[in-house]
């Protein structure tokens, strides 16, 4: 199947042809060594991968570049998860304008290293220094789209994301209100021009709803008879139930868009008959929180402060995993935070009945001398 030419050159140095012709591919694999050892060892190689099916995977991997990755993934796999499919699709053009002109042969860790670590020394839109985990955002698209190709496309071998150190991440914020701030905000966000703030927070303050999630609810997916809501597009894909409790019901019966024929988007946007949810309401927010005396705090901290004060009256970590939709545990700790006047009075009630046994015990051994 191999052989093995040698060839004098003008300058009278020898080097050695080798080729290797596979039934069925018209175009023989060919290439030239300073040795015949080398050639030999790779004619070795190839008839290796041709018998372990590896060899035209390898071909491929010559036929296409990282930009034909790309493109394909974003047309047969992003629409699939629509949710996420403008994000993704933003990120993935990120690597396409970076590496997309290497061939899939070529690619190593060191390009994809190369990727991250200008991914960290650059900047937001905002104008602030981007993140550990924005850049392992970054790193996750570009894997799928490889990994992808390893499993179903056979374009190339191996993913060589799974090669690269992700960079660390910070522990997470532990923002959230206590009952004073979370009364003043709430009083705030009523007295804001935008129609819709004051429902919006409140409603995600009672359930730890995010706010795509809100934005996203129709009247459809509320169901008042078995108080219920059904979220349909959800952070991790899955739908899920959150239950309609008194205060609840009482925040979607104020909602300005509440009537007889409740139809459409519970919160739609602004223009006048758009079919739309409503859009981001950052700025609205912001200028609530600020004109609370409220710093440092998110659209996304209510969800915190929401799961911070399920727990401190009693929720277990089942249960908000439940409420939250998270599948794994080590997510809702992220979010279970107990305030300090909390930890207090559960410090004083235990060392209170603490004490009471102690004077029990020395009252009753005085009694008995």
């Amino acid at each position: 199947m191999g052989s093995i030419r040698e060839i004098l050159k003008k300058d009278g140095e020898v080097s050695f042809h080798a080729e290797v012709r596979i039934k069925g591919i018209k175009k023989p694999q060919r290439a030239s060594f300073r040795t015949k050892t080398l050639a030999k060892k790779w004619i070795q190689d190839v008839e290796s991968a041709i018998r372990d099916g590896r060899h035209f995977r390898t071909a491929e991997a010559k036929r296409h570049n990282v930009a034909e990755l790309i493109d394909r993934f974003i047309t047969e796999w992003c629409p699939r998860y629509e949710q996420y499919a403008s994000k993704q699709k933003r990120l993935l053009m990120w690597w396409r304008d970076e590496i997309g002109h290497f061939l899939l042969a070529d690619i190593l860790p060191s390009h994809i290293v190369a990727g991250r670590d200008k991914l960290l020394a650059g900047t937001t839109y905002r104008e602030t220094k981007r993140s550990g985990s924005t850049v392992n955002r970054y790193l996750a698209a570009i894997s799928k789209a490889f990994t992808i190709a390893v499993k179903e496309w056979q374009w190339i071998e191996e993913n060589p994301v799974t090669k690269v150190t992700k960079p660390s991440e910070s522990k997470g914020r532990s923002r959230f209100l206590d009952k004073e701030e979370i009364a003043a905000l709430l009083e705030t966000c009523r007295r804001s021009p935008h129609p819709y703030l004051y429902s919006i927070v409140k409603l995600a303050l009672l359930s730890g709803m995010r706010f795509g999630e809100i934005a996203n609810l129709k009247w459809v997916d509320i169901d008042f008879e078995h108080r219920q809501v059904i979220l349909h597009e959800t952070k991790n894909g899955d739908s899920r139930i959150v239950p309609i409790t008194n205060e609840i019901e009482r925040a979607f019966r104020e909602c300005q868009t509440y009537s007889d024929e409740r139809k459409g988007y519970v919160f739609p946007a602004r223009r006048l008959g758009s079919d739309k949810p409503v859009a981001g309401i950052r700025h609205a927010f912001m200028r609530a929180a600020k004109e609370a005396n409220i710093e440092d705090f998110r659209f996304h901290d209510l969800r915190h402060t929401a799961c911070s004060h399920m727990a401190m009256n009693g929720a277990s970590q089942g249960e908000l995993m439940e409420i939250l939709g998270h599948r794994s545990p080590r997510m809702t700790v992220r979010y279970r935070h107990y305030s300090k006047k909390h930890i207090a009075n559960v410090m004083e009630r235990t060392q209170a009945n603490l004490l009471d046994e102690v004077s029990y015990e020395q009252s009753d051994k005085t009694s008995v001398n």
